[in-house]
């Protein structure tokens, strides 16, 4: 059975060999395994060693500048950048970690208006499409389940005008909040229908925006049906019309909105994070045989490397996704190097043998 078929087979709820498995990581922890005698060859190295199921095509996120980048200032430890959507930060230099947020030209519905709209919906298309085409013929050569990723409105929001902005707007101005989702999703269906047009022919697709903490979503449910909502459904029923799968990840705890996501036709959510209140053991016999569910394996219990404690989570997670027969594997976010490369060649063994379908 290739990827590609327990995939589908999973979103059918159809019987099929083993969970589908993919995974995340940290650059920094795919230097600390190397340095540790992993195989180098990075993410593409690992996912062969962990029987990956799926192949990303490309990475989507409209900007109305495409390619600026301008270094504002920088020292020894950090740089400040502003960015092809006119939002300048401070970031660290050699590592990962949340960027400081200095300031967002698109600072105002008028300033919207009249700059960014027009250069977003005059970018045209910034797939890269030859890059994507190589990576179809390699994930259908391989099995895999081929998928177009973006991010979404919520998230571009957050990206183009801030968060306090974002959030403000959401109660003052809804308004021009729906029209930068809509003029947003508009430009990522120009997109993705242009990816169809080079004869890109995908499985589904994997749409990104953390629009949640770990308590609570960053909005109110009735905000994000009002104002978001409608182009998540767009989104899905895009997908579903052209005979797609659409799997949304979102961080943090969104148990609240999961039946908004099931109204809009999302067929599966990521990655899960269990620091956030979201469990599988919980979600999949309320929701599993409406809605797949990708992830929940806790990357903190991860970084005990602990593998009796690995172990358990797998095992219990694991039973509760497979009784549903619509779950794959991956951790509840990405693996961070606090994770050794021995202790995570014990967590492929764990998801191997604990994996199968009987």
């Amino acid at each position: 059975m290739t990827g590609r078929d327990r995939v589908n087979r999973m979103f059918l709820r159809q019987d099929h060999d083993r969970i589908p498995r993919c995974e995340s990581f940290w650059e920094e922890t795919l230097v600390r395994w190397e340095s540790e005698g992993a195989p180098k060859g990075g993410w593409d190295t690992v996912h062969d060693l962990l029987g990956n199921d799926y192949q990303g095509l490309c990475w989507l996120w409209p900007a109305p500048f495409p390619g600026r980048e301008e270094v504002v200032a920088q020292d020894h430890e950090t740089r400040i950048v502003t960015d092809a959507w006119g939002a300048t930060a401070k970031f660290w230099k050699g590592r990962s970690g949340t960027p400081e947020h200095i300031r967002f030209e698109c600072d105002s519905r008028d300033v919207w208006q009249r700059r960014f709209k027009p250069a977003i919906l005059a970018a045209g298309v910034q797939i890269d499409m030859e890059d994507s085409k190589k990576r179809y013929a390699r994930g259908r050569q391989l099995g895999g389940w081929c998928y177009l990723a973006g991010v979404e409105s919520f998230e571009a929001i957050r990206k183009l005008i801030g968060d306090i902005a974002g959030l403000e707007a959401m109660a003052l101005d809804p308004e021009w909040i729906a029209d930068l989702s809509r003029t947003h999703t508009d430009v990522m269906l120009k997109n993705f229908d242009a990816a169809m047009a080079a004869g890109i022919e995908p499985d589904g697709i994997w749409i990104y925006g953390d629009m949640a903490y770990n308590h609570a979503t960053m909005c109110s449910p009735d905000a994000y049906r009002n104002q978001i909502w409608p182009d998540h459904k767009r989104l899905a029923d895009w997908a579903h019309a052209h005979g797609m799968k659409l799997i949304y990840h979102t961080d943090g705890d969104v148990n609240a909105v999961v039946p908004l996501y099931l109204e809009a036709g999302f067929d599966c959510l990521h990655p899960l994070e269990a620091k956030a209140h979201m469990d599988i053991r919980q979600l999949c016999p309320r929701y599993g045989k409406r809605i797949a569910f990708l992830g929940n394996i806790d990357v903190m219990v991860m970084a005990t490397n602990n593998l009796e404690l690995i172990e358990q989570e797998i095992v219990t997670k694991f039973a509760a996704g497979k009784a549903s027969k619509g779950y794959a594997y991956h951790s509840d976010h990405s693996v961070p190097p606090q994770v050794s490369w021995k202790t995570y060649q014990g967590i492929i063994d764990l998801v191997r043998r604990h994996g199968n379908y009987d």
